[in-house]
């Protein structure tokens, strides 16, 4: 069973009862990539509809779509005024995303059946009730097939992508779980989606058999690492922040250019 969890967090669930794992996913939850031998590869952190701001970051690091890859850790939508680009992000063959929590809720929303835990409006979500009805579902079928982990294969080792948490001390353990049964992996969908437990505990032991893991979800000033464990949302999606990506190869990370969009006001916010 997962190491890390129950720490409470603002938009973390509160109920065992409508898990992560308790509607059936179209995705694998682990997906393998092999060693890019041709062009370099980044991990970037959440999006939250912001691709503009991504594209002016991936321009600044010289980006190359020809031979780089662009790993997300997740939560492509909410709150940014671009989460209906998102489809066109994943029909890029060099842009790679695993599933966050607000991707969750988004699907889940998509499709009828809204996540009772979360409100989604009050977190991003209304970007999707301006899609016509022709539009919802097919948004909520592309981010229900995002896999909530990826590794990376760099050379030196593999490099784990997690949205928020991984679930155990041993990367290997992610690989013999039992993803089809989604009632039995609840507990590891949630940790991988929402969990803030780690970071809040500042828990630095490593996860063992990966060179590194890298996350989203909790935002930071600027990249944290703790063990082997790197988080990399340093809110390239609101004003102020700016994307961090990080060479998996290298373990590496370029600070993108700061968001310079307005902060809106205190009556706007």
């Amino acid at each position: 069973m997962p190491h890390r969890t129950g720490a409470p967090a603002t938009e973390q669930p509160t109920s065992a009862d409508d898990s992560a794992g308790a509607v059936d996913r179209a995705a694998p939850a682990l997906l393998r990539f092999a060693q890019n031998t041709v062009g370099r590869d980044f991990a970037v952190g959440d999006i939250h509809g912001c691709f503009t701001e991504l594209q002016r970051g991936l321009d600044a690091i010289g980006f190359d779509a020809r031979t780089d890859r662009l790993f997300s850790v997740g939560d492509l939508v909410d709150r940014g005024p671009e989460s209906h680009h998102a489809l066109r992000w994943l029909d890029k063959p060099w842009f790679h995303a695993i599933c966050g929590n607000h991707d969750f809720m988004a699907w889940r929303h998509a499709i009828g059946q809204p996540y009772e835990e979360v409100d989604h409006l009050q977190h991003g979500g209304a970007w999707l009730l301006m899609l016509s009805d022709a539009e919802r579902p097919e948004f909520g079928a592309r981010l229900a097939a995002l896999p909530l982990a990826m590794e990376v294969d760099t050379g030196q080792g593999v490099v784990g992508l997690v949205h928020a948490d991984c679930p155990y001390d041993d990367w290997l353990e992610m690989g013999r779980v039992p993803w089809h049964n989604t009632e039995a992996v609840s507990a590891v969908a949630d940790c991988c989606l929402w969990s803030i437990d780690s970071y809040a505990r500042r828990y630095a032991g490593h996860v063992k058999n990966v060179r590194a893991v890298v996350h989203g979800h909790t935002t930071t000033r600027t990249m944290e690492i703790l063990g082997n464990v790197q988080f990399i949302d340093t809110g390239g999606w609101r004003p102020g922040g700016h994307f961090t990506f990080l060479d998996p190869q290298a373990l590496v990370a370029t600070q993108g250019p700061v968001n310079a969009a307005p902060v809106p006001s205190r009556r706007n916010r």
